[in-house]
Order: structure tokens, then sequence, then C-alpha cells
């Protein structure tokens, strides 16, 4: 939630930030005006009140020590016409708060300066681009063909068992999906991340805390009875480990990483964009989470898209990174990063990453302060990027290491799989 004081201070500032989202920002940050201006003037209203109950209470006393019967009965008449004037300005003033708080959460974060200006995926601008695209020939076949050829994926066990989206993995396949987990957590913890097994299901607080709520309601799995929610990433547990916190300064940055299963309805996902892996309702995903100072967050930006190169290139994939136009970023994020590799078999980029700049955005609704050097509670930054996605990360490495011997595996995953193909 994008702090009031800064779209009181800063409102040119706020309102030309978020017009690079391609909405309605003047409108927005106008009624945040007027619902602040009553809020405002309802507290000094109670506030004035207040001060002329005390002043009126002090009268009584003094009255009636003074043998002023008739005039102190009078001070708490007016007294409790006063109270009830508060109490009602008190039930005024929580509506105030409230109204402004149901409107604040519906304003996305402001994109940094540094974000392009536009509306769709098409308009985001491919910063760079590494690794040969490979030559596979007529005879290529898509990850969901070759999973089905060599036994290792079915997506048709998936559906008979739960639904469309959620895979069924066995042997190799179920094999190199392990081994990747451990590849990232591996590689996250010798870069100095502290791993975290947080639970995948979380209230409704921690979902409005990262900002899934009250933004993403339809693609989240909720649990009724309890009123719980399946996690979309890890990044919702583990940022809201620190709710509600003042850290010391001394403590920043903190660097957390855990691996989650992900589950997300991705309602209205259909088409040959989203067959197999593309797409799904449950995936595995490895998340590196930052809390850090915000003089430092976007060098820590660059530093975890560094992170994430790493990976790609361990794995032998083609990647490029992108930077997100202000119309295809997410709703709390200030700067996206996504880092996409090249499938050979569908000749198409397919997303594995984003790496996201949150500035005090979340931080404000987590209420996470750090304690810097004067001793005053500042909101800190928060980042989160993955490291990666799996389900997309295996579609390009089967598709891409198919040969008639088999699909080859990685030299880097190889001591993690225990074998250096997939075969029949």
């Amino acid at each position: 939630m994008l702090e009031l004081n800064f779209l009181r201070e800063h409102r040119a500032e706020a309102e030309k930030r978020l017009a690079k989202r391609n909405i309605d920002a003047k409108g927005l940050l106008d009624r945040a005006t007027e619902l602040d201006s009553v809020r405002r003037q309802t507290q000094q209203e109670l506030d004035g009140r207040q001060s002329e109950l005390n002043t009126l209470s002090r009268s009584v006393g003094e009255l009636m020590k003074a043998g002023k019967k008739d005039e102190a009965e009078a001070a708490k008449t007016q007294s409790t016409q006063l109270k009830n004037g508060i109490a009602e300005l008190k039930e005024k003033l929580d509506a105030a708060e409230r109204a402004l708080q149901d409107h604040l959460v519906t304003i996305p974060n402001a994109p940094s300066d540094k974000v392009p200006t536009g509306r769709t995926p098409e308009e985001n601008t491919v910063v760079m681009q590494e690794g040969a695209i490979p030559e596979l020939g007529p005879n290529a076949k898509p990850h969901w063909e070759l999973g089905e050829e060599y036994g290792f994926l079915h997506m048709d066990l998936g559906v008979k068992l739960t639904g469309a989206g959620f895979p069924v993995y066995s042997g190799q396949g179920a094999r190199l999906q392990r081994a990747l987990i451990a590849f990232f957590l591996d590689k996250a913890t010798e870069a100095g991340y502290r791993e975290i097994i947080p639970p995948h299901l979380v209230n409704a607080e921690s979902a409005f805390a990262t900002g899934q709520l009250p933004d993403k309601e339809g693609q989240m799995y909720h649990a009724t009875v309890d009123d719980l929610y399946l996690i979309p990433t890890a990044e919702v547990p583990i940022t809201n480990l620190y709710r509600d916190e003042i850290v010391e300064a001394d403590k920043l940055p903190i660097k957390n990483v855990g691996y989650t299963p992900c589950f997300r309805r991705e309602a209205g996902s259909y088409g040959a964009h989203v067959r197999g892996l593309n797409r799904v309702h449950q995936f595995d995903k490895v998340e590196i989470v930052r809390v850090e100072k915000p003089e430092n967050s976007y060098a820590v930006l660059e530093e975890m898209v560094e992170h994430v190169k790493v990976l790609l290139r361990a794995l032998e994939l083609p990647y490029r990174q992108l930077l997100l136009c202000g119309g295809d970023m997410g709703f709390s994020s200030a700067m996206t990063y996504d880092m996409e590799v090249f499938s050979a078999a569908q000749q198409r980029w397919l997303e594995v990453s984003s790496i996201s700049n949150f500035e005090t955005f979340q931080t404000n609704r987590l209420k996470l302060r750090y304690r810097g050097e004067d001793k005053k509670p500042r909101l800190a930054h928060t980042l989160n990027g993955s490291a990666l996605a799996l389900a997309r990360i295996v579609a390009a490495l089967l598709e891409n290491n198919q040969t008639p011997e088999g699909i080859r595996i990685p030299k880097a995953l190889q001591p993690y799989t225990g074998f250096a193909m997939i075969t029949k």
C-alpha cells in the first residue's frame, strides 16, 4: 500500500508514476485526497471536542469547591452532551478511516522512474539475451509428447486425480523435479540465503500484507471452512515472518530462500499456449526473498537478477531478461524483471522467473520497519524473485535436450539426478 504521506507531499510524482500503469491515476488520487480530508477534518473536530470536555470536566470540580453547585450541575449537563457528541464523532472517524483504507488498498504500487511506459507484454524492454537457440529439426516434439513417450509426465492422471493443470511425475521425471529443487536451494544457500520451510496455507492477513488480497482473490484457492488460502508463492509466508516487526539496522539485509509447491487457479486459461506444463494450477518453485534498507534495494534487485542468470547458465538454457512496462507489472511491484527461456520445440519464450522490488508497498501493509542510526523506525524495502519456477524450466529442458538416444541432462544437474540421460 502506498504511504499516505507520499501521496500528500509528492502528489505530482505519485500521479506521474501511476500513470505508467495506464490507469486513472488522477481520479484515484483525487478520491484519496477527498477521503483523507474528511478523515482529518473529523479528527480535528474530535480533538477540539475532547479538549473542550477536558476543560469542562476540570471546571466542575473547581465550581463544586467554590460552592457554585448550580453552575457545576449545568457544566455536568453540558459534559454529558459533549460526550454524546464525541461518541458520534468517533463513529464518524472510524467510518472515515475505513473508507480511506478501503480506497488506498485499491491503488497499485507506483512504478519506478526506470519502468518504461506501455500497456501490453509486447511493449516490455528486452534488456539482454544469452545462449544459442537449439535447432532440433522437423521431428522435434513438445514436452507433453515427450513426457508421454518416455513415461514420466502424466497430465491425464492429474485430470483423473484432481483436474486439468495438476501434473503427475514419475520415475526419472520425478527425480528430475527433486534434483532441480535441491540444485536451486543449494545455489541459494551458497549465495548467503537462509533456507525456510514455511506453511503452504496462510491466513487472510498474510495474503493482504503481500498484496494478494484484495487484488487476486480469483487466482487463489480458498479453504473456506478455516478461511485459509493456499499459497501462490513462497513469497507470501516468508515475507510475513516479519509482519509487525521492527528490525534493528544491523540485522539487515535479511536473505531467505524457500521451496514450496505453489497453487494458482489461473481462471480462464485455455488454448494451445497453456498445454502441458506451460500453465498449471500446481507447480514447484524456489523463491528468494530480501528485506533491505531503501538506499540499497535497487542494487540488490540487480544482484538477484545475476543470481538467476547463474542458474540459467548452469542449466545451459538460452534465456533473455525483460524489463516490464507499467501496464504489464504486478499490482504490488515498483519494478520487475522477467526472465524467459526459449522452448525449442514450441518455438516460443517461456517466463520462468519474475524478480521484483516492492519498495515500501508491502512493508507499509506488513508494518515492517527497521530502526536507523537515529533510532527512528522507518519502512524497509522488500524484494523477491523466482529462483526458479520448475514447471516451465522442466518443459524447456526436455524440449531443448531431446536426442535420438534420449533426453540429455545438463552436467550441473547430473550429480543431483544420478543419471545423464532420460531414457525410455
